[in-house]
């Protein structure tokens, strides 16, 4: 059976990953499912000062590590095993570990640009984006930044008036348009995670006759 690849889009803490964790739970009970976070495609920043890290633009396709990320999609897809990077939060560049992922059955891409790049886009057999409201966004990202991140309250602040703001109206919001499912309220939305269920399932099932 060929890797099913599900892409994830949405605005920053719309609720991508907890889609993808619930995705993970459903199909865990039969199928290999790993879970590949684009953040963790951003580029290694080790050789920049901390202030200049500090000052980064994070929200633009150009942060990502595009290329590297498209070749281990690839990969996964052609049954191969990757060894994918892991950035660390807390000092804004990618860290020394590096993830072993073997190829599964189910591979769930979340992040940001997920439906912004065509190459990208064309490796995904299921394209969804996750619709939340700008204020419930902001919220979500303020705790998570402060408690898991390392934040303080007017960095979040400053980040998402200059640049998670302006990014998401230029980049992110029109990569709705390439969605097959859109779910609005996130993790909440169960109906809509249940069609998105039944629609694996069934493409599963597909590649299996």
């Amino acid at each position: 059976m060929k890797p099913i690849v599900i892409g994830i889009a949405g605005g920053s803490a719309s609720g991508k990953t907890s889609i993808a964790k619930k995705l993970k739970e459903h199909f865990s009970v039969t199928k290999h499912v790993v879970i590949i976070r684009m953040d963790d495609y951003y580029k290694d920043q080790s050789e920049m000062p901390m202030e200049e890290r500090l000052e980064a633009n994070y929200d633009h396709p150009f942060a990502f590590d595009m290329d590297l990320l498209i070749s281990d999609v690839k990969k996964l897809k052609n049954g191969e095993a990757i060894d994918k990077p892991v950035y660390d939060f807390m000092n804004h560049t990618r860290s020394d570990y590096r993830e072993h992922i073997e190829c599964s059955d189910v591979i769930v891409l979340e992040g940001l640009m997920t439906l912004d790049n065509q190459e990208l886009r064309n490796l995904l057999d299921i394209k969804v984006f996750v619709d939340a409201p700008a204020d419930i966004r902001f919220i979500r990202r303020l705790v998570r930044d402060v408690n898991k991140r390392g934040r303080n309250l007017d960095h979040v602040i400053d980040q998402y008036m200059n640049t998670v703001r302006v990014m998401h109206e230029q980049f992110v919001e029109p990569s709705k348009r390439y969605a097959d499912i859109i779910i609005p309220e996130g993790a909440h939305n169960t109906v809509a995670i249940d069609l998105l269920t039944t629609k694996i399932s069934s493409i599963i099932s597909a590649s299996m006759v």
